[in-house]
């Protein structure tokens, strides 16, 4: 019974989580209308964001200090720089040369290599359900975005293969994120992760543009602070304390709610159009996850 209950709030924290996530493309959208690059807006999340994780990782201690060896600090460095670092950076060049829609499908092939990583490197089983409930989704996301679907823009394998790579390294670092999370704890992790993530983010900045950032309407700047705390902060940790209850794999499978919750929200908040394809593609999605939380109930 407790176990069930803890896999109920699993599903909770991941679905709010991936909400909150996927609220951060309607910010973009806001922010852009000031003629912010994709590269300061980042920085300006990540860098509002920095000093939170700082001050939680200082006031935190590792749940499982005896487990954790000096090779795991590194792995938290490599993850760190995988996962919200590198799959961002992957996502915003490859959107330079494909539409949303096509990066939208393409991205969302991670909770395949979710399974295939986590049944490669840590032996996880990967289960029927799990299988049928990945279909159904990934179905539910190509009809959701169908309609943005296009094929004949110039540079279509640059794109699509630095989308894939941010489908990659994103699932790189769920699974990790499963392995390590019961060394560290989900706050210990969490803040290293993100503090690793976000510092290289500043180090692009300072190496590569150094361009002014005191120039932009007021509103960017709010922007960016909302993104950093309701779009990065609170959705980090809830995602991790997720995986710690249902695992990389069940959570990758919920994440497939991520452009369909962006699809509502620029609806309510942004006044764009809701297609009836777009509201099946929906249901199918909800549908998948339904699958995925009801196996796992079931399992117990």
């Amino acid at each position: 019974m407790q176990k069930s209950k803890q896999i109920s709030i699993g599903v909770v924290l991941a679905i709010v989580g991936v909400i909150l996530f996927s609220a951060k493309a309607v910010m973009v959208k806001m922010a852009y209308k000031y003629h912010i690059s994709s590269e300061h807006l980042l920085l300006f999340r990540m860098s509002f964001s920095v000093p939170v994780y700082f001050a939680i990782a200082m006031l935190t201690k590792p749940a499982n200090p005896e487990a954790i060896k000096k090779s795991d600090y590194l792995w938290i460095l490599f993850f760190g720089f995988v996962g919200y670092y590198l799959a961002s950076y992957f996502d915003f060049l490859g959107l330079q040369y494909i539409k949303a829609g096509l990066e939208r499908i393409i991205l969302f092939v991670y909770p395949t290599l979710v399974l295939i990583i986590s049944r490669i490197f840590l032996k996880k089983r990967i289960t029927k359900k799990q299988l049928i409930a990945i279909c159904i989704t990934y179905v539910g996301v190509v009809i959701t975005f169908w309609q943005e679907l296009q094929l004949d823009t110039p540079n279509l394998i640059s794109g699509v293969s630095l989308i894939f790579l941010s489908a990659l390294t994103y699932a790189i670092y769920l699974v990790g994120s499963g392995w390590l999370i019961p060394k560290f704890g989900v706050v210990v992790f969490t803040s290293y992760a993100m503090i690793v993530s976000s510092l290289c983010i500043i180090i692009q900045y300072i190496l590569l543009d150094r361009g002014d950032l005191t120039n932009y309407a007021p509103e960017v700047y709010v922007l960016g602070i909302l993104m950093a705390f309701f779009a990065t902060i609170v959705p980090s940790y809830l995602i991790s304390s997720a995986i710690a209850r249902l695992g990389a794999s069940n959570v990758a499978i919920i994440g497939s709610l991520g452009p369909v919750s962006t699809i509502l929200l620029a609806f309510f908040i942004l006044d764009e159009n809701l297609s009836t394809l777009q509201i099946i593609g929906a249901g199918i999605v909800i549908f998948g996850i339904y699958i995925t939380t009801k196996k796992s109930k079931k399992s117990q």
